[in-house]
């Protein structure tokens, strides 16, 4: 078990309305008003209000070819990558006093976003003052799921090390595979829900001497659970293509809220002996509007449990893996009482879903 310490964010400075989104997009694919009129909706029923992004506006009316993107994603990951680290090891609001770079034994870091070897954590160890044995766990191609189940593996090896620190850093620069040539439906519901950023996490382990530095009430990881679908394969991923990487999103996905996650969620509560009453939130990655939805009409409950995932789509829009990790950011500012449970979770391309059980400890 570990417990969450703190969290850093990696915003983009460029900041993108939905409004301007959808100008942009009547510009450059070539529709007709008619055309127009179905697919417009889309950005308007999205329930996202901004998002933030690593390029300007500007940069998407142009053509670029996979390696202009991908050095983009190489250079701007480790620049923001850095920004949400130097927050995470830092966080007044969330820290007693800064966690010395030195003290991270393990770095974990997911994206899915981009390609680079050595992978990005290399980089980003040659930035700062981290120790020359970190161990290194980077993790690619989980999509969506990849904040929760980067929480998953990193609290095992903390399960397996106690008295150590680990560092996971969930970076996805979504835009930067915007393809301007393809006017697919998925490419076009891509561009209504994706956004760029960057969530570092701080977990440390119940032997470690920096359980000393973790100020007010945080969560401890308790028990992980993860799934995955067979047959579902083409419900979400990457058509690797001569220009980057292509957006897949099955319209599917809201029903399998209803299939398979209520089914890994149901039996995951009962296994750690709860109801979904005892769950005092749900931290949830929002992949969109009607995900969010169906979550709800699956536990049947309000949205104020699952209050920050709504938060979080409308001013940041989805960001793949580090969605949740703004989400969980959200929950650690509230003062939620010791002994509360709270349910981390995320869906991802495979088709999988990972769950975590959170206990709130002081």
């Amino acid at each position: 078990m570990s417990y969450i310490a703190s969290v850093g964010l990696g915003i983009p400075r460029h900041e993108l309305l939905q409004s301007e989104v959808k100008q942009l997009i009547k510009h450059i694919f070539p529709y007709d008003e008619k055309q127009l009129e179905r697919l417009m909706p889309v950005y308007d029923h999205a329930r996202i209000d901004k998002r933030q992004l690593v390029v300007s506006k500007d940069w998407f009316k142009e053509e670029h070819t996979f390696k202009e993107k991908n050095d983009l994603y190489q250079k701007y990951a480790i620049e923001y990558s850095l920004d949400a680290i130097d927050s995470c090891l830092s966080n007044k609001t969330q820290l007693t006093e800064d966690v010395p770079y030195e003290a991270v034994d393990m770095i974990a870091f997911v994206s899915s976003t981009g390609i680079a070897t050595p992978s990005l954590d290399a980089y980003i160890i040659n930035e700062r003052p981290f120790r020359s044995d970190v161990a290194r766990m980077p993790l690619w191609g989980l999509g969506c799921a990849g904040g929760a189940t980067g929480l998953a593996r990193v609290n095992d090896w903390i399960t397996a090390h106690p008295e150590k620190t680990a560092l996971l850093i969930c970076c996805e620069l979504c835009s930067l595979t915007f393809q301007k040539d393809d006017s697919s439906k998925s490419n076009i519901i891509g561009t209504a829900l994706f956004g760029d950023g960057v969530g570092a996490t701080l977990l440390i382990g119940e032997k470690s001497p920096y359980l000393a530095h973790i100020k007010k009430t945080r969560p401890k990881i308790m028990n992980t659970s993860s799934h995955l679908e067979r047959n579902t394969l083409s419900v979400m991923g990457w058509d690797v293509t001569n220009d980057g990487l292509g957006v897949i999103f099955s319209k599917s996905i809201p029903g399998l809220v209803h299939t398979l996650w209520k089914s890994h969620i149901y039996d995951f509560i009962s296994k750690n002996k709860l109801s979904k009453e005892d769950v005092h939130s749900f931290i949830a990655h929002p992949g969109g509007k009607k995900v969010l939805d169906a979550m709800e009409e699956v536990l049947q409950v309000t949205g104020e449990k699952f209050l920050h995932s709504h938060k979080v789509l409308k001013e940041h829009g989805n960001m793949s893996s580090a969605t949740v990790i703004y989400v969980l950011n959200e929950w650690m500012k509230e003062d939620v009482p010791v002994g509360e449970h709270s349910i981390l979770s995320a869906l991802g391309p495979g088709f999988s879903s990972e769950l975590l059980l959170l206990e709130w400890y002081r």
